[in-house]
């Protein structure tokens, strides 16, 4: 769903966030009701999966997501042609794997004045086992979708429906909702983009709009560790941006413990587009464009990070700890300097795209100043360790308390090290499969996350072909092709 964003430019302003405090809000919003029945659910795009072809296709996402602690996958859909086969499949997949899901009706591609027409999809979903229910209503959801006939979807659904849109305060009929999903898990400028001077709406800001709206209703939060995309002239849904990551998804889990909603969504799963993919690059999709700034750039040390917040949180717990039973670091970091020239060969700089939305920018992405140089740490201990951190010639060590800690270190261009010592002795240690380089990969400014985990996965996370299959398209500079692990064949062979 390339344009998926495009309504939060239109709604996201002033209207949807009309008290938007500075901050520190941070520290005082207002804490959502406490319930027993907590629920993580995942962001699950459907629109890129037309190349699976069985349930089994499905059943690696289902078990992964479950495994870490996922209720229930929301999935995006469209009017694309393959969007039934692919929630049957999906619906069969989670049935055998004891997941739930349901479905999240993206509003780029439904209209608000066809409530009959997705009444009826939910009809025809509703009563499959995988359907998540809530308070013994069917769960539905959707992304924008503000100013549609509920009392019709109702009608046309024949079933009681929780309804849990993504509604914005200010726009949408909030007495309509059962609860409401806020998307914009990023900390913006009001209208979709990176805070700017005099505009900077914080991701608590959002809560607090949302849980004032909601008028003690239920109210679902989002988490999202990154955003960034780079479509330029080679597709027609061109976009530029970035909004500031570094260190969110750390401080958005423990943002979470702390407000305690009765549900939270991830976003996303599997939007490689949008750079905010946890799933592995392995999980079968179709290349829209963004190989070009996902291939070589896993993410799935997030899921391990995540963890044991989403046990505190199921718990009602405001700290993670006692649930951290494995020592792990995850580190992430972008794979240049923010202030790399690329200019000559980026693929936003050619043509003439379409920038109808507002959304299209040359060269940089909108909202690169607001990233940080440098790379982020995040430690799980089951007792006090240093941390040490080697990037590029720049070294540095923290004194880590058990539990979950944060820390950033200024980026250097070279191999990036990192290690658990104890009493002296190294206890984990490994070196990054991604360098730092003061060059353009493959020819563009790439401003997605590397995710690396101590002790590290024991196989590496690609893109198959087809997940590669538009690599070459738009780009003006050589791409060798899945380069992780490259250094170390080459040393062993």
């Amino acid at each position: 769903m390339h344009l998926k964003t495009l309504f939060l430019a239109l709604v996201a302003g002033a209207a949807a966030f009309p008290q938007a405090k500075p901050s520190e809000v941070h520290t005082t919003v207002a804490r959502a009701d406490e319930t027993s029945d907590k629920l993580v659910f995942c962001h699950f795009m459907i629109g890129i999966s037309s190349n699976r072809h069985s349930a089994a296709d499905y059943d690696i996402d289902m078990q992964q997501a479950k495994d870490l602690g996922i209720d229930a996958f929301a999935l995006n859909i469209g009017v694309d042609p393959y969007t039934d086969t692919q929630l049957a499949y999906a619906y069969e997949s989670a049935a055998r794997n004891d997941m739930k899901v349901f479905i999240s009706f993206d509003f780029n591609w439904y209209h608000v004045d066809q409530a009959a027409a997705v009444g009826s999809k939910i009809a025809q979903y509703a009563g499959r086992p995988a359907q998540l229910m809530v308070d013994g209503k069917v769960f539905v959801s959707s992304f924008s979708g503000d100013g549609i006939d509920v009392a019709q979807i109702k009608s046309s659904a024949g079933r009681d429906i929780f309804w849990a849109p993504n509604y914005h305060p200010g726009v949408g009929n909030f007495g309509d909702v059962d609860s409401a999903l806020n998307w914009m898990a990023w900390d913006n400028d009001g209208n979709n983009k990176a805070p700017k001077p005099g505009a900077d709406v914080t991701v608590a800001d959002g809560d607090q709009a949302f849980i004032d709206a909601l008028g003690g209703k239920p109210y679902l939060a989002p988490a999202s560790g990154w955003f960034f995309t780079h479509f330029g002239g080679e597709v027609p849904y061109s976009k530029n941006w970035v909004f500031p990551g570094d260190l969110l998804w750390y401080n958005r889990w423990n943002e979470i413990l702390e407000l305690s909603p009765r549900f939270v969504e991830i976003v996303t799963w599997n939007d490689y587009g949008e750079s905010h993919y946890i799933a592995p690059l392995s999980s079968p999709h179709t290349d829209d464009g963004a190989s070009k700034w996902v291939m070589d750039m896993p993410h799935s040390g997030w899921l391990e990070m995540s963890r044991p917040f989403i046990a505190a949180y199921k718990a009602g717990e405001s700290s993670p700890n006692s649930y951290i039973s494995e020592e792990k670091l995850i580190y992430w970091y972008r794979p240049t300097p923010r202030d790399i020239e690329c200019d000559s060969t980026d693929t936003t700089m050619g043509g003439n795209p379409d920038n109808s939305t507002g959304n299209f920018f040359r060269g940089r992405p909108d909202g690169w100043e607001t990233m940080q140089d440098e790379v982020f740490v995040v430690s799980l201990l089951t007792s006090p360790a240093t941390i040490k951190v080697t990037s590029g010639d720049v070294e540095a060590s923290f004194e880590a308390p058990a539990g979950a800690s944060a820390y950033a270190v200024e980026m250097g261009v070279g191999q990036q090290t990192f290690a658990i010592v104890r009493d002296g002795e190294t206890v984990l240690s490994d070196t990054s499969l991604k360098d730092i380089v003061d060059e353009c990969i493959c020819g563009i400014y790439n401003f997605n996350a590397y995710v690396g985990v101590v002790p590290p996965a024991e196989t590496i996370d690609q893109l198959d072909s087809t997940g590669l299959a538009a690599l070459g398209q738009g780009l003006m500079a050589p791409c060798p092709t899945n380069t992780l692990g490259a250094r170390a064949a080459r040393a062993t062979a």
